[in-house]
């Protein structure tokens, strides 16, 4: 009975670490977004007291501590996220968060760095595969930020998210006709093969198609999943939103809605929420209630309930 006892605590205690960890991101991720840089450099270094770290926390702790002038925190921070696997060069050498290290000789020796790693990574890839999906990357990525932008500062039923939203329609379309014929002719490559940004993007082109796409290419995602060949955190979004697309309830929370009327987001239909973030940890996601604030929703999962009818009877309208 100790040694089962003493299981259960220590399962017990591994788990509140990582909702810890995960909930102390979060909130330095909403301090960022909120531009107090310093703050959210705070809170990425009260989690990294935590010991869960992963390459993205370090990666965007860095860009915190940059815009708040620490630069020698910041490029603490980026060799730590370099020693923990990120390897986007592209995409570090043009994020304006780092513009004020540039100038600094610890710049020139963290591409350096960073450069060597990926050529030794870049055995058994498929190079030319890999420039493709990046360059999709890429492009499915950069029209989504503007469109997050004009958003912000223009809000929901401006003519400028509008306008950004048919342009990122166009775009889809033609990302998803690339991904179709690989997905086809070669599976779901795994990152042994492309990369990992490169293998992020297969996903991230489904989640943005039409229903009996993603209803296509779930049973091969799974599969990839199982394989290694993707991540159960992404399968879990494209789950929730193939659900919903078929008129029932999501498992992970992930998917918001939008009401018009009251001009507030909200979770659509979510099943079973007192254990939604069992779930969400079983898929290396973190808790519901630091997912939500990004939409501005605070989570009360007793008032969610009762609001559950009423969010099915929206869901039911807007499709």
């Amino acid at each position: 009975m100790k040694s089962k006892l003493f299981l259960l605590l220590l399962l017990t205690c591994f788990y509140t670490f990582g909702q810890d960890y995960r909930s102390t991101i979060a909130q330095a991720e909403q301090l960022y977004n909120i531009k107090n840089y310093a703050n959210s450099t705070s809170k990425y270094k009260e989690a990294f007291t935590i010991e869960q770290k992963n390459s993205n926390d370090y990666y965007n702790a860095a860009c915190s501590a940059a815009l708040s002038g620490k630069k020698d925190l910041a490029f603490e921070w980026l060799n730590q996220a370099l020693k923990n696997g990120w390897t986007n060069l592209q995409h570090m050498k043009s994020d304006t968060d780092l513009k004020t290290l540039h100038t600094d000789k610890k710049w020139d020796k963290l591409i350096a760095a960073i450069q060597q790693e990926i050529d030794k990574g870049t055995v058994g890839i498929d190079k030319p595969l890999q420039a493709e999906l990046i360059a999709i990357y890429n492009d499915d990525q950069t029209i989504r930020q503007h469109y997050m932008t004009a958003l912000k500062e223009f809000g929901n039923q401006s003519k400028q998210a509008d306008s950004i939203a048919k342009i990122m329609g166009y775009k889809d379309s033609i990302n998803l006709i690339k991904v179709k014929d690989i997905l086809d002719k070669r599976g779901w490559v795994g990152p042994n093969k492309v990369g990992v940004q490169a293998n992020m993007t297969l996903f991230l082109v489904i989640q943005h198609s039409d229903l009996e796409t993603q209803q296509k290419y779930l049973p091969m995602m799974r599969e990839a999943v199982k394989n290694k060949n993707a991540q159960s955190s992404a399968l879990a979004l494209l789950e929730d939103r193939v659900a919903l697309g078929e008129g029932k309830k999501q498992i992970y929370g992930s998917q918001i809605g939008y009401d018009s009327k009251t001009t507030k987001n909200y979770v659509l239909p979510l099943e079973d929420p007192d254990n939604v973030d069992h779930r969400r940890e079983e898929v290396g996601l973190g808790p519901i209630s630091e997912y939500v604030k990004t939409w501005d929703i605070v989570w009360n999962v007793e008032e969610y309930k009762l609001m559950l009818s009423e969010i099915e009877k929206q869901k039911k309208k807007t499709n």
